[in-house]
């Protein structure tokens, strides 16, 4: 060993102690920063139960949107809510899934197709306004679907497209190799490999990431705003071709109001948005956990 060595060796401090005591302080940063998060939601919460609990009934499910708080509820935007988020899992799921498929499987390794992912992973980064000015342009005046469910089941889906895309490219690359190396050995094909083996594996976290993107299109207001969605309607859609309001919509026309009477039923209607949301996640954890099961 040269000398330049051993003195290298000799004036090492290893300062465990200090070390230590970083690692200490970074943990309870962590722990104060998930505290304070959830300190804040609960916060927020509260006060959402305190102001809307009051004005939850079958009344209020069961009424249109009124200029007159006491008579107001929001039939008309819960089922608006419905029908755009059944029809832009619709659209998002086959294209995205099939996207993903392509492009994990099928798509050369080539400079284009780092291109195609690349582009992809930043158009989840758009800002949801940008989604709502190319459905404008897009489906409602140059498809000539006016204000109508599909073309704001559509705007949304080109919104959750790069999320669906990603998260369902991760669950298939998550399947082991050994899984399509079974598969070809016993003379399967490429696509039949696919359906039987992998795509069986890969589901949940599939549905995962489908749960993470209707999550985000059930709350936005931005897009349908600018495709024209209604802020006050007094039935309820009966086909796609219909115009709608949805329960974002209608929260934001009854916040913006001076009158306390509809702050309150801005909150109940937040309520009555968190349980759809929780609901439509609960209902598809519950098949994820059952297909984990049946793998």
């Amino acid at each position: 060993m040269s000398g330049s060595e051993r003195g290298s060796t000799d004036t090492f401090v290893p300062e465990l102690g200090k070390r230590r005591a970083f690692g200490r302080v970074f943990l309870w940063l962590c722990f104060a920063a998930t505290t304070l998060g959830v300190v804040l939601l609960a916060i927020l919460l509260f006060d959402i139960l305190r102001q809307g609990a009051g004005r939850l009934s079958l009344d209020f499910l069961n009424s249109y949107p009124s200029r007159f708080p006491a008579r107001a509820g929001i039939k008309s935007a819960l089922y608006g809510t419905l029908w755009v988020v059944g029809f832009t899992a619709l659209f998002s799921f086959p294209l995205g899934v099939g996207a993903a498929i392509y492009l994990e499987e099928y798509a050369p390794r080539s400079w284009l197709t780092r291109v195609i992912e690349t582009n992809i992973a930043n158009l989840a980064g758009v800002p949801s306004i940008v989604y709502g000015v190319l459905g404008l342009a897009v489906f409602v005046r140059g498809l000539a679907l006016g204000r109508s469910v599909v073309a704001g089941a559509a705007t949304l889906a080109l919104l959750i497209l790069p999320v669906v895309i990603i998260s369902s490219q991760e669950a298939i690359r998550a399947v082991p190799p050994s899984i399509r190396e079974a598969g070809y050995g016993i003379g399967a094909t490429k696509w039949q490999t696919l359906q039987r083996l992998v795509l069986p594996m890969a589901f949940p976290g599939i549905l995962t990431g489908m749960i993470l993107s209707l999550s985000r299109a059930i709350g936005e207001t931005a897009p349908l705003i600018m495709i024209g969605a209604l802020t006050f309607i007094a039935f309820t859609p009966e086909s796609p071709l219909d115009e709608f309001t949805v329960l974002p919509i209608q929260i934001f026309n009854w916040a913006s109001r001076p009158q306390e009477g509809f702050h309150e039923l801005a909150a109940a209607a937040i309520i009555v948005l968190l349980v759809v949301l929780l609901s439509m996640n609960a209902l598809a954890i519950i098949l994820r956990n059952k297909l984990k099961k049946q793998v």
